[in-house]
This record gives C-alpha cells, sequence and structure tokens, in this order.
C-alpha cells in the first residue's frame, strides 16, 4: 500500500487540518497497536522529509484531476478544500458563517510592511508608512495576524513584531516564503537608533554622557596618583 494513498485517507477522515508532524505521530501510533501488519510497522519511522515529498506529490495529482476539491497546504498544515467557483453551491448548503470584518486598506499596509520586513518595530514600520500606526497595530493584534516576537537590540529595547500562523491561514498561504515577491518594498532603508551602550557586559545600560564623565574622573585619579607619587604630597586642586 502506497504512503500517498495512506496520508490520503487520513486526511479525508481528519475534523481539521493535520500538520507533517501530526501525520507521522499516527503512523507511529498506528505501528504500535495490536493488530498492525507488517505494512503499518514498516512506516513507523518514516521521515517527515518522506511525507512532505508523498503529500506533495498527492497534492498534484489531485490537481491534474481537476476535481471539485484539491489538496493543499496552509499554514503549514495539509488539508481537503474545495474550489473557489463551487462557492455558491456550499454557501446553500451550509450558510454563510459570520466573519471578522474585512482589514481596511492601512491595516493591509501595515501588516504587509511587518510580513516583508519582520521582525520589526513599530517606530521602523511608521519610517516606512510615514504616519502613526498605533490604531493599525493594535486591529491587526487583536485579530491575532500579528504579535511580539522579541526585542529589538537598540536604545530602549523596543518589542519587535512578526506575523502569527493565522496570518498565513488568513492568507492561504504554505508559509512566508509563499508571499509575493515586493523586493521594492524590501528596500525601502530604514535607519536604526544607535544600540546600547553599556559598561560592562550583562549590566545594565549606561547613558553615554555618565561614561564620558566616568572616564574623566578615572583620568584624573590616574594624573593625581602620578603626582603623589613624584612628590609624596597631595595634589592641590584648582
Amino acid at each position: 500500500m502506497e504512503l500517498k494513498f495512506i496520508l490520503e485517507s487520513l486526511l479525508f477522515s481528519a475534523q481539521k487540518p493535520l500538520s507533517v508532524k501530526e501525520l507521522r505521530d499516527v503512523l507511529a501510533s498506528a505501528a504500535e497497536h495490536e493488530d498492525a501488519d507488517a505494512t503499518a510497522k514498516s512506516l513507523a519511522k518514516t521521515r517527515e522529509n518522506d511525507l512532505t515529498a508523498a503529500l506533495e506529490q498527492l497534492a498534484r495529482e489531485h490537481e491534474t484531476a481537476a476535481r471539485s476539491y484539491r489538496l493543499a497546504c496552509v499554514a503549514g498544515s495539509w488539508q481537503f478544500v474545495t474550489q473557489p467557483e463551487f462557492s455558491p453551491w456550499l454557501r446553500a448548503l451550509v450558510g454563510v458563517k459570520l466573519r471578522p470584518s474585512r482589514l481596511s486598506q492601512p491595516a493591509l499596509e501595515t501588516l504587509a510592511i511587518i510580513a516583508y520586513r519582520q521582525p520589526i518595530t513599530r517606530a521602523e514600520v511608521e519610517q516606512i508608512r510615514g504616519v502613526n500606526v498605533d490604531g493599525t497595530m493594535q486591529t491587526i493584534m487583536e485579530r491575532g495576524l500579528v504579535e511580539s516576537v522579541g526585542r529589538a537590540e537598540v536604545v530602549g529595547r523596543p518589542n519587535t513584531y512578526g506575523t502569527t500562523a493565522l496570518f498565513l491561514e488568513y492568507f492561504g498561504l504554505r508559509g512566508l516564503e509563499d508571499l509575493p515577491a515586493a523586493d521594492e518594498l524590501r528596500r525601502i532603508p530604514v535607519e536604526k537608533p544607535p544600540a546600547p551602550v553599556t559598561a560592562d557586559p550583562g549590566l545594565a545600560t549606561t547613558p553615554p554622557e555618565q561614561l564620558k564623565l566616568e572616564e574623566a574622573e578615572k583620568a584624573q585619579n590616574v594624573e593625581n596618583e602620578g603626582q603623589k607619587a613624584e612628590t609624596g604630597k597631595e595634589p592641590q586642586v584648582g
């Protein structure tokens, strides 16, 4: 029995999209069942690369067959989906689910900048758009399309933002590599603030002015110690 047909049966029966890891776990569990046959046991340790290759072959075969459905990978998980042209009859059958309102043009522009330039700070997004993005950032974060992914290594350590798995699902993308080419957007220069200056690794950031003052005091102390060593007297101040 071919691996691709086993995967086809699993995805056809599943109630949700399945990732390659989840499919691999199913194969491993099947091999441990008490009535597992030789085929099930032989597939217990199938590599994820082999699973992906079988899924992609299956997807091509369904596409060639030009059926009313196809096999698609969205946000890293595989599922059978109907072709868009059959939507009128499907709506009549299952009704129309309530969906969130469409994203506004400013929200889409902000989302595009984050998608192509992530990880990116809010200030960098505003540099590219040229406007304040507080409202649009709140909208796309509340919709679960964007999340904080870390902090930038610059003064103030602001949050950096990136897209989520829900973003991929919303736009029907397998991964970020499937984003349309946008070389111009990627080339827009962004002026980054200077990196924080620290007195010692691992310690809190010290303002540059304080560092200069401390260096001047150290230099004065060294000079005073030198004068004292030569004359045996405390140096006169002023």
